[in-house]
């Protein structure tokens, strides 16, 4: 699991705009006429045409896409009962992975209340603000009863994460897995440990699925929940079992299955010996499971497990459910989320799990041909098609079961237009750091006396995508270490100056003559070169020391490419290289190049850069459609820049006529969809959503990519060192910690 610093948590939350979620308006509102129709006096049709048919207000306000996440904060996390303002980071938290993974905004309501009364009465009050209540974070008992209740109350879709969304994942993993194991679910034996409302829930999900409610053993902190009881409420008396067991190990001898809902750590390899064939092992606690993976697996070489966790198979991860299920009850307009909409998901769920994996996923978690079995009962989070699947399943059971209020004729449009939602997050940079965590690199940070690459380095090794070699002097770097509380404990720090390293230098002084003795250079300077970190650096990588390389934050640019060009070079069958920066938009992410390398390319140059663009744009999973950029729209104007881009697209036209490119053309054009396809129909980029954007010259893309820096409200990462034969990525001058972080995950997965 990646290792989070208290104070790295604390920066991210604080640092810029305070929290991680704002409002943005969604209507022009730049000129005069735009405030009056946005307020007075415009705004009073819509009044008065929803207060002649309420129903209207999805249609003129942001009702039919906006979800409450309330809570009182009486159970947060592991963290327990510590308030409303307390528990504001984790619903904000919440209501940014509705935004992320669903296109769903959020409002998070922080509600001073503990009384169920007082708190559903205070719902109830604000419930015509939204489309949808997600509750979260509160403890039970009182938890069943706000939720019961809102639901009876409020026709709208009302659900209680913390029950459910455990309860939908878990369900869908223990279907596929009882498959795997060849075992039936009316059949197993399956104790619990944990009877809260996670536990209740998932026991009245799975029983609606076939589960014998009279196979249940059931532990909650006194012990086993038996008829005998005479502690226990209507809830857990609805599990209890007619046997005596005095211990959990007594229960899981000849179990089928064991869910743990609890805590870390109370189950041995030993007990799951005792258990019957194939034993599923549902292990949720986090972030330390009842039982530890590895434990359970030399345990038992044949079980099926799901944990809560990231770093094993099978998380259940409610991220897989909740998003994707308000996304279908609000499209809808569903006045609940009943129990055929439950269970539709998690069948979808389950579906979904033995379909073949794209290779998008694979990709982000570096393995190779994932299919359905023991280690992929259920989706992963990354997978894309979860909200067409899960959304649309969910869509249907809430026409199906009589709740919704709008029906869908065309389904085929609804599913494109949810994937048409995916583009308004940054999947791209998750999916590049996910492919980092699986297979690190060795990375020299040839600037290591710098605070900030000390910092980037640290989080990179909590990370867990990078081994670091510092380049410096250790006496400074040791100084920077104590006075900022930085933690890089065992890593490697080299000192191309040492006198330690003198046969070192020498060495590579010798290779590095042979590379360039008949372009003017001596052994002698070749040698004394080796005292620069960039060219110490470029040897580690050159040599297969270390596989990638990270610098620039305190030189231009100029200055650290010319090593690695001269030591490392060029990738066989390139002939230039190519800096290109990614925007994360909420069109997806843009990618603009050549911004850093070429002066003023040729058209030939032009198309090498396009077809350098194109490959990592495909490397990164994503579909290039590119624009070869022009103060000229198709032969408009004449001159040197659009002649050269016009020449440049003929050529690609011809020798690549399966890539989507045109031009030349204005930026406007390539990214107006719209505007292309009315004046420019005959293009090829026409009715497609450009991603890629070639610039004419050095100056174009290098101003274009300031600009967007500096005026945009876009995260840029790069710029990403293209062509070159290793991975060798140069900073930008005064980069931030994040960016530098950004960096070395991408000279990772191109290390890979």
């Amino acid at each position: 699991m990646t290792k989070i610093r208290k104070k790295e948590a604390l920066d991210y939350h604080e640092q810029g705009r305070p929290g991680k979620i704002e409002v943005v308006p969604t209507k022009p509102t730049s000129s005069q006429r735009d405030l009056t129709l946005a307020y007075s006096p415009g705004v009073a049709e819509p009044c008065l045409a929803i207060a002649d048919n309420p129903e209207k207000v999805f249609n003129y306000t942001a009702k039919s896409n906006l979800v409450a996440v309330i809570s009182n904060g009486t159970a947060v996390l592991g963290l327990g009962n510590i308030g409303p303002e307390a528990s504001k980071p984790v619903m904000e938290g919440k209501g940014l992975l509705f935004k992320i993974f669903a296109d769903i905004d959020v409002f998070d309501i922080e509600i001073d209340a503990t009384d169920v009364d007082r708190f559903v009465d205070t719902v109830k009050a604000i419930a015509p603000t939204f489309g949808g209540i997600n509750l979260e974070d509160i403890k039970a008992p009182e938890a069943f009863d706000i939720e019961e209740r809102l639901r009876n109350e409020l026709a709208m879709p009302v659900m209680h994460d913390d029950q459910h969304g455990t309860a939908i994942i878990s369900s869908a993993a223990l279907i596929n897995a009882l498959e795997i194991a060849g075992k039936k679910m009316s059949d197993i034996r399956i104790v619990v440990s944990g009877a809260g409302a996670a536990a209740i829930s998932c026991l009245r999900l799975l029983c609606k699925l076939g589960l014998n409610k009279e196979h249940v053993v059931m532990f909650d902190s006194k012990g086993a929940v038996t008829a005998g009881r005479e502690d226990l409420d209507s809830r857990k008396a609805e599990f209890a079992c007619s046997g005596s067991y005095k211990h959990l190990a007594d229960a899981l001898k000849n179990a089928d299955v064991f869910l743990g809902l609890s805590k870390g750590n109370i189950v041995t390899g030993k007990m799951l010996k005792t258990m019957a064939s194939n034993p599923v092992v549902f292990a949720l606690a986090n972030p330390d499971p009842e039982i530890p993976y590895a434990e359970a697996v030399a345990a038992r070489p044949d079980v099926i497990m799901a944990t809560g966790r990231s770093d094993h198979p099978n998380q259940v991860n409610n991220v897989l459910g909740f998003p994707y299920i308000f996304r279908g009850a609000l499209d809808v307009r569903a006045c609940c989320i009943n129990d055929e909409m439950k269970l539709a998901a998690v069948k979808a769920l389950a579906r979904l799990a033995k379909d073949p994996v794209p290779d998008e996923v694979n990709e982000a978690y570096d393995q190779r041909d994932m299919t359905f079995g023991r280690d992929l009962i259920i989706p992963k989070p990354l997978d894309p098609r979860l909200i067409s699947a899960v959304s649309s399943a969910v869509a249907k059971a809430a026409i199906d079961s009589g709740v919704a209020r709008v029906e869908i004729a065309d389904w085929p449009a609804y599913e494109r237009e949810l994937l048409r939602r995916l583009g308004n997050d940054n999947k791209l940079m998750r999916s590049i750091s996910e492919r980092a965590k699986k297979r690190p690199k060795r990375v020299v940070f040839a600037e290591a006396e710098h605070y900030k690459i000390l910092k980037a380095a640290e989080a990179a090794i909590d990370e867990g995508i990078a081994q670091p070699i510092l380049l410096g002097r250790k006496s400074k770097i040791d100084e920077l270490v104590d006075k900022h509380n930085i933690e890089l404990k065992d890593v490697e720090i080299i000192d191309p100056r040492d006198e330690e390293l003198r046969d070192k230098r020498e060495y590579f002084g010798q290779i590095f003559f042979e590379k360039r003795k008949r372009k003017g250079l001596t052994l002698f300077e070749a040698t004394k070169l080796m005292r620069d970190r960039n060219h110490f650096g470029a040897m580690l990588v050159e040599s297969g020391y270390a596989d990638a390389l990270i610098s620039g934050i305190t030189r231009n640019y100029r200055d650290v490419i010319r090593p690695a060009l001269r030591i490392i070079g060029l990738r066989e069958g390139t002939s230039v290289v190519a800096g290109m920066y990614i925007f994360q938009t909420k069109r997806g992410p843009v990618f603009f190049a050549d911004t850093t390398v070429n002066m003023d390319p040729t058209p030939r140059d032009v198309v090498n850069i396009t077809l350098l663009v194109a490959n990592a744009v495909k490397r990164m999973k994503v579909t290039p459609r590119i624009a070869l950029l022009s103060y000229s729209n198709f032969g408009s104007a004449t001159g040197k820049d659009a002649e050269k881009m016009r020449d440049a697209a003929a050529i690609l036209h011809a020798e690549h006529p399966e890539l989507v490119v045109d031009g030349e053309v204005q930026a406007n054009f390539a990214l107006d969809n719209e505007m292309m396809s009315e004046i420019f129909p005959f293009s090829d980029l026409a009715n497609k959503k450009t991603n890629v954007l070639i610039f004419p010259n050095l100056a174009a893309g290098n101003i274009a990519y300031k600009l967007m820096q500096s005026m945009g409200e876009f995260e840029a990462v790069g710029p990403v060192l293209l062509g070159m034969k290793k991975s060798f990525h140069i900073l930008q001058m005064g980069c931030s910690v994040r960016e530098i972080i950004n960096m070395v995950r991408i000279a990772v997965v191109d290390a890979q």
